[in-house]
């Protein structure tokens, strides 16, 4: 007889758990992943996780894989193809924002060589692991989170609250918030 893991309250459900265990949470260095989600975090915005993830798919393939040198490129054509995509949050400013948010990016790599410098330097360049013993004490939001959020505003982008950063920094391994009772918690070094 095998006993499930304790995991994180949050990840019911098969998608959500195998994102739960595969993804959320592990230090993430890759450029075009970034650009993933910082564009389905911004996406998410007054909306679940599980709606997005659900979505995750449809979005790859209307966003060029995410690619932010095809993104950025995108016209109002373009544009108006992915309002009228079911696959996707048909929501105007979010898809604008995107298309902006891949110019930005290109900007910051351009910079400082890589998105991916560029972004954990808000964590000083390692996770920062911390300690919640409940759902209750995880923030949504953090000083790291505020000051990307305005970071990234100065530079032009769109959908990056402290709150979206944080979720972000949370999805891409800046930090640990796993419970210190997840399984996971230990294995991304808690």
């Amino acid at each position: 007889m095998t006993t499930e893991p304790s995991r994180c309250s949050w990840s019911s459900g098969a998608a959500m758990t195998e994102y739960h265990d595969r993804e959320w949470g592990v230090p993430l260095h890759d450029d075009r992943k970034l650009f993933e989600f910082l564009i389905l975090e911004g996406a998410q915005a007054g909306l679940s996780w599980s709606t997005i993830l659900n979505k995750r798919k449809a979005y790859r393939a209307a966003f060029d894989r995410f690619d932010p040198r095809k993104v950025a490129r995108y016209d109002e054509a373009r544009i108006q193809l992915l309002l009228a995509n079911p696959g996707i949050v048909r929501n105007r400013l979010k898809i604008r924002g995107a298309v902006r948010n891949a110019g930005a990016f290109l900007a910051v790599r351009k910079e400082f060589g890589s998105f991916d410098r560029y972004v954990w330097q808000f964590v000083g360049g390692s996770p920062k692991c911390n300690r919640w013993q409940s759902p209750k004490e995880v923030p949504a939001r953090t000083a790291e989170s505020d000051a990307m959020s305005k970071d990234l505003a100065r530079r032009g982008f769109t959908f990056v609250g402290s709150t979206i950063c944080y979720a972000f920094m949370q999805a891409t391994g800046m930090v640990n918030d796993h419970l210190v009772t997840c399984f996971r918690y230990r294995e991304l070094g808690g």
